[in-house]
């Protein structure tokens, strides 16, 4: 039977526009919220909740799609439904109102990504390593909308910020349209006939999660209050913009060398690299952001807090859970993300004003050394290569 052609651009599209919403959230939606009048501990509630979400939905609608084998409908109505369901924010801008917003949307909004994972990953079969060559589109999708928004910030008010959103989840619904469907191979029939809980306990699986949870969690100071506390600083919305681009651009560099590098070195190893460089970041930040200098070199160390850190562990799930339980860990990892971000930004929203932005970025760099341990003592050093090779054997 004749492979089918990889819809590149069809898929690269979908990131485009899904990390194009991301671009609009990270860096704006704290400094919307705080236009509104909210403090810094109900900032980080509202940006908690749908992090909070995700420990949810993403397993649900992971069960749902393993169930079903319908990944692609559960896309299509997961981004249309969010569409509908941010659209409620014009009603009101009070506390409680965003709070059900915020839950409401990030529902139907993390029933798409993990998803569409596993269709892209079947769609590219034994290419898995062009993954990031997929993902960079979502890159640059960010690139474009938080230069373009911090620009357009510049000269108009954050009260146009919920129709940006709109238009981008508008782009993610209609993108979803044009996907063609694929379904991950099933001839290893040695998958299909275990479980989910028992490739879960295979060794080293459950500390990954929680160094998942962890990096995440570390994670949670930067996207609830870089913006901030760069303006805090003197720096102008238009700079922060390209400053998170910049980080960015980081990554898509990363990401063209990925299939390269992944050759050449173990997922344990590239999970430890990244969880150390994350720890160094975010003391810059917290201590030395004021020195232009030294705050882009921890931009562009966002090639591994992000960069490497995903595109390994995309490849970790892959390896670990057969073709019947793809969604499910897949999702797994959204859903322990989820509970790490949430309380990353808990914590940073109780401890902005009490400890100040300097330690709060101290206790992220903590989390990640501990993340950092976790993996070196649990994980089988075991290169990503020699894991494809058995997974198709």
């Amino acid at each position: 039977m004749t492979a089918q052609p990889l819809p590149y651009w069809r898929l690269s599209g979908f990131y485009f526009f899904y990390f194009g919403l991301l671009g609009a959230t990270a860096p704006f939606l704290a400094l919307y919220f705080e236009q509104l009048g909210f403090s810094p501990a109900r900032i980080g509630e509202l940006v908690a909740i749908p992090m909070l979400m995700r420990c949810v939905a993403p397993n649900l609608w992971g069960w749902l799609g393993d169930r079903t084998g319908q990944r692609l409908l559960i896309v299509r109505l997961g981004a249309f439904a969010t569409l509908a369901s941010l659209s409620l924010i014009f009603i009101s801008q009070s506390y409680a109102w965003l709070a059900l917003v915020m839950a409401l949307h990030a529902f139907f909004w993390h029933a798409v990504l993990p998803q569409f994972e596993v269709i892209t990953l079947a769609h590219l079969r034994e290419q898995s390593a062009r993954y990031t060559q997929l993902r960079l589109w979502g890159s640059i999708g960010f690139i474009l909308t938080v230069v373009g928004l911090g620009e357009l910030f510049e000269v108009f008010s954050l009260s146009i910020y919920p129709w940006v959103l709109l238009a981008i989840i508008a782009g993610i619904a209609l993108s979803s349209c044009w996907v063609p469907d694929a379904r991950p191979i099933t001839h290893l029939q040695h998958s299909a006939g275990h479980g989910f809980v028992r490739q879960l306990m295979q060794p080293g699986v459950i500390a990954f999660y929680l160094c998942v949870a962890l990096m995440q969690l570390s994670h949670g100071p930067y996207y609830t209050f870089i913006t901030i506390h760069l303006e805090s600083l003197g720096y102008s919305r238009g700079v922060i913009g390209q400053l998170w681009a910049l980080g960015v651009v980081a990554e898509i560099l990363l990401f063209m060398g990925m299939a390269r590098l992944l050759q050449h070195v173990s997922l344990k190893q590239l999970l430890i690299a990244s969880f150390l460089i994350a720890a160094l970041r975010w003391l810059l930040l917290g201590f030395v952001a004021d020195q232009l200098w030294l705050l882009l070199f921890a931009q562009l160390l966002h090639a591994a807090t992000f960069g490497s850190f995903h595109a390994a562990a995309i490849h970790f799930v892959q390896r670990s859970f057969g073709p019947g339980q793809q969604g499910q860990g897949q999702a797994l990892y959204a859903a322990l993300a989820g509970v790490g971000g949430a309380l990353g930004a808990l914590y940073a929203g109780y401890s902005w004003n009490s400890l100040g932005p300097a330690w709060t970025f101290a206790l992220a760099s903590v989390a990640a050394l501990a993340a950092a341990a976790i993996m070196a003592a649990c994980l089988r050093d075991t290169a990503v290569h020699s894991e494809s090779r058995e997974n198709r054997s």
